[in-house]
């Protein structure tokens, strides 16, 4: 086997490895990462990472692979960017529930906070509103509880980007949007006046209580007359026959 027939395999080998890495790479990597990864040698790895390069220009891929920043990344091709941001953004422009917005304001007042405790607070399951928060990137995880061991959560620099403060002691005060002490009293009174107003009904007058009735004396019963053994409606102890 020639040494060219030799190069052929070790590169048909080598690209796709590279390929694989670099798709599920979230930042740029360099090449000695890269031929570290795959064990091959660094002069290899950079020759085909060139060559991966050139086959998808040459191909009219929606993607390319670039050496940005002292490393390699897939990036979408510019002319494609339109189709990309319409993709990405779709679904981001749908306005948050009052669900959403309710257990959000709950985050950023009790950050950092467990989903459970959002739970107690809004008394409802949460679920499903803080997945929708977490891709929308205004929530985000921030530890573990260390009694409980429940993930915690916290809002993000999006958030504060979003409704356009800096950080979160720019958050409006909750006192101006509670009600007054004066008309929280109020209220209360209002509430306790109907139950106060049923427990002063007069209760209805007590009966006189029958007056004892005297036991009725029992008759004296008349005493069984005795018959005699030879009398006609008596019963005999002996069966009815006299001895002889």
């Amino acid at each position: 086997m020639s040494d060219s027939e030799t190069l052929a395999v070790a590169v048909a080998e080598l690209r796709p490895a590279l390929e694989a890495i670099l798709m599920v790479a979230d930042q740029p990597l360099d090449q000695t990462t890269l031929a570290s990864a795959v064990g091959y040698p660094v002069e290899d790895v950079v020759g085909a990472l060139t060559a991966l390069a050139g086959e998808y220009t040459d191909q009219g891929r929606g993607f390319e692979l670039r050496n940005v920043a002292g490393g390699w990344r897939f990036y979408t091709r510019e002319e494609y960017a339109a189709v990309v941001e319409a993709f990405v953004l779709d679904g981001q422009q749908a306005r948050l529930t009052q669900a959403a917005l309710e257990t959000l304001a709950v985050v950023a007042y009790k950050q950092p906070v467990s989903r459970a405790r959002v739970s107690a607070i809004r008394g409802v399951n949460v679920d499903g509103v803080m997945r929708t928060l977490l891709a929308r990137g205004l929530v985000e995880e921030a530890g573990q509880d260390g009694e409980t061991g429940a993930n915690l959560y916290s809002t993000t620099s999006y958030f504060l980007e979003r409704i356009g403060i800096t950080s979160l002691d720019d958050l409006p005060e909750l006192a101006p949007y509670l009600p007054d002490m004066d008309d929280l009293e109020d209220e209360l009174a209002g509430l306790a006046a109907p139950a106060a107003e049923g427990s002063q009904q007069e209760a209805p007058a007590p009966q006189p209580e029958p007056e004892p009735q005297p036991e009725p004396r029992p008759e004296p019963q008349p005493e069984p007359a005795h018959h005699s053994p030879h009398s006609g409606d008596g019963t005999e102890p002996d069966g009815g026959t006299e001895p002889s």
